[in-house]
């Protein structure tokens, strides 16, 4: 499991993470909002554990950027020393799925982070959207702006994969492994792929959702970027 803290106290955090990487998980950690809602939005985590009071960006506020702009699914902890219900309600309005109060037992931290990491993993999400794009995971149709795109499994997979990621740069490597596992048929094979999703999906249609970032990678999304 991977795990992101994003907590100033460098105290607590070594505490959090020490244990949980005694337990078996993979763990990374931020000391203030602007870097953990980067690493957040870079990297996939299986539970992210946020301080409310942060330098740079508030837990609050990370956490609305992280469901409202990002639309990310991850699930979040919030932790902080404020124990009255508004605290609390303006954390869970903000998207936070769970809330601890400081102190707390490293143990019921973890356990907390179990639970909510199975609970999501059980949540089986066959209909993804971005823009007008739609995709079903059960039946394989795939739709833009209410026109029905016929996709190869191989370039039906590229979509899925792309569709789960919105809004995030994808590496070359992890497209190629996501899609052939460890055994791409060729150098160009994923450039090749992509030109034919792009003459699918976005030549017809008004704006183009996939976008090459130099340099780094690949994204799907319907906001504005460079391509």
């Amino acid at each position: 499991m991977n795990v992101l803290i994003i907590e100033d106290n460098q105290d607590i955090a070594a505490s959090i993470y020490d244990y949980l990487e005694a337990i078996g998980y993979t763990v990374d950690a931020a000391g203030d909002g602007v870097t953990g809602l980067h690493m957040a939005l870079t990297k996939n985590y299986d539970v992210i554990i946020l301080d409310l009071n942060l330098p740079g960006i508030d837990g609050i506020e990370l956490c609305q950027r992280l469901r409202k702009d990002a639309h990310q699914t991850v699930p979040v902890i919030m932790l902080t020393a404020r124990d009255s219900l508004d605290s609390k309600l303006e954390g869970f309005n903000s998207g936070t799925d769970d809330y601890l109060i400081k102190p707390f037992a490293l143990k019921e931290l973890a356990a907390r982070v179990k639970v909510l990491s199975e609970r999501i993993s059980r949540i089986s999400v066959s209909n993804l959207q971005i823009g007008d794009l739609s995709l079903d995971l059960n039946t394989h149709e795939v739709y833009r702006a209410g026109k029905y795109i016929v996709l190869n499994p191989t370039l039906f997979r590229l979509l899925a994969f792309l569709m789960q990621n919105p809004h995030r740069v994808i590496k070359r490597e992890e497209l190629e492994h996501a899609v052939w596992q460890d055994n791409p048929p060729d150098s160009d094979a994923l450039r090749t792929h992509l030109s034919y999703l792009r003459q699918a999906v976005d030549k017809p249609f008004d704006y183009p959702l996939i976008h090459t970032v130099r340099g780094f990678g690949y994204k799907l999304t319907d906001k504005n970027a460079e391509d």
